[in-house]
């Protein structure tokens, strides 16, 4: 499972009890079955090389009827949403902490990128959906969404960039927005080298001395 929603899964769990420990029940309490349903989604997407994702194979999965899915979400591409709006909360929120715990804007674009190839290595089913290599021959908002999701994150490095120009720690004459193009376009590259290699090239190898040479 991604560390992701099984933190999320966690969350919904009482005090003192476990997904894994907690006694079988006829009827998962309200939200507890959608979180399986991403859970087990993220897991398929973690077998890079197997066959595409089906309902059928996803219920099977769960021992469910394809019926019961669409109790929880009306198309499987309602599915893949959940795992991109997990992927949202979880980088987004990050991003944020970075930014308010840390004041040097330098630090805080190395931190984001540090921070979006380890998300990526510790989950690499969701790796698969930000590069879309998962959303091939799904609905084309899915892909729209990611590249929304994108557009953000250049946004925040643009924005770390301009308060490091501010602190006389990056160049004033340096062409902010080229070279955020540069350091998403590098950030993106390692997620697909991962995905491509079957999950075996870490997306963090060598980090710090890639980020000498993007940020520099």
């Amino acid at each position: 499972m991604t560390q992701t929603i099984s933190s999320q899964a966690e969350a919904d769990t009482p005090a003192g009890h476990s997904p894994e420990a907690a006694p079988a029940r006829k009827r998962p309490r309200p939200g507890e079955r959608r979180i399986q349903i991403l859970q087990t989604l993220a897991g398929m997407l973690e077998h890079p090389r197997g066959e595409k994702i089906t309902t059928a194979a996803l219920a099977a999965k769960l021992s469910v009827s394809e019926a019961a899915l669409y109790r929880h979400f009306a198309s499987k591409a309602q599915m893949f949403e959940g795992l991109i709006g997990f992927i949202e909360q979880t980088v987004f929120g990050l991003i944020n902490q970075i930014t308010t715990q840390e004041e040097h804007g330098l630090r805080q674009a190395q931190a984001i990128v540090r921070m979006l190839l380890s998300f990526a290595e510790k989950n690499p089913g969701m790796t698969r959906v930000l590069t879309g290599e998962a959303l091939v021959g799904e609905h084309e908002r899915l892909q729209e969404r990611i590249n929304q999701m994108i557009d953000r994150i250049e946004a925040s490095l643009r924005q770390c960039l301009k308060v490091a120009v501010s602190q006389a720690a990056f160049p004033p004459d340096a062409d902010i927005p080229l070279r955020v193009a540069l350091i998403t376009a590098a950030v993106q590259g390692h997620w697909h080298r991962f995905v491509k290699s079957g999950f075996r090239k870490a997306p963090t190898e060598n980090i710090d001395a890639q980020l000498r040479i993007l940020l520099g």
